[in-house]
Parts: C-alpha cells; structure tokens; sequence
C-alpha cells in the first residue's frame, strides 16, 4: 500500500456534481488522493458501470462505491410504481 486512500468522484460537471468535488476536497487530508473522473469520458463510464453506479454524483473509496452513493439511479418498477406508462383515466 502507497499510504494513500484513492477516492475517485464521477462526474459530468454539473452544479451538484461541482458542488459534491468541493466537499470532497474540504474533507480530504494529505491521505487522499482525490481524482474526478469525467463520465462524458467512453472509458469512465464504462468503469462507472463495472462498480454498479448509476447516478452522479458518486464517490468511491479505494475501490468501493461509497453508501451514500449506493443503489440510486432511476429504475422500471419504481417509475411504474410513480405512474410512469400508466394512462389517467
């Protein structure tokens, strides 16, 4: 181990996503090595999609997608569930 902690923040540069970078920083200490990878980027997202994450912001840490960035991102049977496909009658 280099006596780093590897924290990764996908983005696409958006307000929340500026505004998730400046927290990340504020938090980091000189273990941290912070980088923010740009999901416009074909490589990125295709690494996004390997570790599970379907909404940005996230952060992972060594390797692991945080838990507050977990499990988000829209999905069919809660957009079902919300009415989405289904005509008002």
């Amino acid at each position: 181990m280099n006596g780093k902690r590897k924290v990764e923040l996908f983005s696409v540069g958006c307000p929340a996503c500026r505004e998730a970078e400046g927290l990340v920083r504020r938090m980091s200490c000189p273990s941290c090595e912070v980088q923010v990878l740009d999901m416009k980027d074909h490589t990125v997202a295709s690494r996004a999609r390997e570790l599970g994450i379907r909404s940005v912001p996230s952060v992972v840490v060594d390797g692991k997608v945080a838990d507050c960035c977990a499990g988000r991102g829209p999905d069919e049977a809660t957009l079902r569930a919300a009415g989405i496909g289904k005509p008002i009658s």
